[in-house]
């Protein structure tokens, strides 16, 4: 976890560093440069390390247990990949389904059948109180807000600490407030921010009293397996710590293998609590009879077993791991000493956050435009899009050539230079 830069004393160096911050602007403006930065997509060599799947099943139509694959049914997804991620996500066999492509559309459903139905230990449906809250730690997920925004569910934003939530927050709110309803959580590997939850946070929310009886943790594991050092991370089993609490109801857990083979057809998974997992796939059965079982097939042929998930990973992390590597020493480079930024050393997942001065955010990512590229938008990574210190920007590099990822952060990081030398200088500081 960083905090925000603070812009350095001085104003006579000041002056002659901000003169050579407008020179290095104006050089990077004559560049007509044309690149991306904005989402934390795999590269296209990173898809090819799946296109095998392309070719696969093959002639086979039938899954271990000698379910058709082509026809209706199944609907809690093959058994032989619920076992092969079961360990992963740290979710028991029988209570995992795979379903869908995308964890973000599981996430969605969850929020709408919450709405519209019951979920175990509710009083009544969401979408008959007179408000519902979800509590957002900060810096975020965009998409997780999007999803509030778009079910009128109010965000309470909490900051992230190195080990998580700050939880003396989140506690105190969820223990007052009964129309806050869940919080969101990438607990490994965190989008943005690189933190992996600590077993003391992890214990925390499991354990902690709320004012809603149906409170839930929504668990989304993204990048359980999306290391990028040798040391593969560890988080703490939110499931088996809410059992031991009483409150086996309170996780809902989601993953999904969209950075592992393909985005866009890729399995998804759901894990929680038999009566969770019940009650999701009775709303499901709603408006679907079963997932793309063919599809799920050819992800166990091509992955195999949970050695060959690790093994498939780590082809990964040596096409990911240079370009992190790259977007570290450019930015101890350019920006080591001056004061004006401060960054995340990310252990595994997509993303680094970079924190400059407050105030500046905004103004780097509009300068950054203006010389070609393109950065996620400051106040991305809060509720609203409104980050109230305007100082976190979220670089993502997996999706750019390396050779691109180091040209795109030496200009992010002279548009650094330039706003944050422009502040000190108005300023008189």
């Amino acid at each position: 976890m960083t905090t925000s830069a603070q812009v350095p004393a001085g104003t006579g160096p000041a002056v002659a560093r901000l003169e050579e911050a407008r020179r290095a602007y104006a050089d990077l403006l004559d560049q007509g440069l044309s690149l991306d930065l904005t989402r934390g997509k795999p590269s296209a060599r990173q898809l090819d390390l799946s296109a095998d799947l392309l070719r696969l099943p093959g002639d086979r139509h039938t899954a271990a247990d000698g379910t058709d694959c082509r026809n209706y049914g199944a609907p809690n997804g093959l058994p032989e990949l619920r076992e092969m991620f079961s360990g992963f996500l740290q979710v028991p066999v029988d209570q995992l389904i795979a379903v869908g492509n995308s964890s973000l559309e599981l996430m969605h459903d969850c929020l709408v059948h919450a709405l519209l139905g019951t979920v175990p230990g509710a009083p009544r449906r969401w979408a008959d109180e007179d408000r519902i809250a979800f509590l957002c730690p900060v810096p975020g997920y965009d998409r997780h807000f999007s999803l509030c925004e778009r079910f009128g569910i109010d965000m309470i934003p909490v900051p992230m600490t190195a080990e998580g939530p700050d939880m003396a927050e989140v506690t105190r709110i969820a223990a007052a407030d009964p129309a806050v309803k869940g919080i969101w959580c990438v607990p490994k590997y965190s989008n943005p921010d690189g933190t992996t939850y600590s077993d003391t946070v992890v214990r925390a929310l499991a354990t902690m009293p709320t004012a809603a009886p149906d409170f839930r943790v929504f668990w989304d594991n993204a990048y359980a397996v999306h290391h990028l050092t040798d040391e593969e991370t560890e988080v703490g089993d939110i499931l088996t710590e809410c059992s031991a609490a009483g409150h086996p109801d309170r996780a809902f857990v989601f993953g999904s293998t969209s950075k592992i083979t393909f985005g866009g057809a890729g399995v998804a998974f759901f894990g929680s609590s038999p009566a969770n997992v019940a009650w999701l796939r009775g709303h499901s059965a709603k408006r679907s009879i079963g997932p793309d079982k063919v599809n799920q097939l050819r992800h166990v042929l091509f992955l195999r077993d949970a050695d060959g998930v690790r093994a498939h990973m780590r082809r990964h992390r040596e096409l990911l791991r240079p370009k992190f590597d790259a977007v570290l020493r450019v930015l101890a480079e350019e920006l080591g000493g001056t004061g004006l930024a401060t960054w995340s050393t990310p252990k595994g997942g997509y993303f680094i956050v970079l924190n400059v001065p407050d105030g500046c955010a905004g103004e780097v990512v509009r300068r950054a435009k203006e010389a070609g590229i393109a950065l996620t938008p400051a106040g991305a990574t809060h509720p609203y899009g409104n980050d109230p210190r305007d100082s976190v920007i979220r670089v993502s590099p997996t999706y750019s050539d390396l050779a691109e990822v180091e040209q795109i952060i030496r200009g992010v990081a002279t548009c650094v230079r330039l706003v944050g030398y422009e502040k000190l200088v108005a300023a008189g500081g």
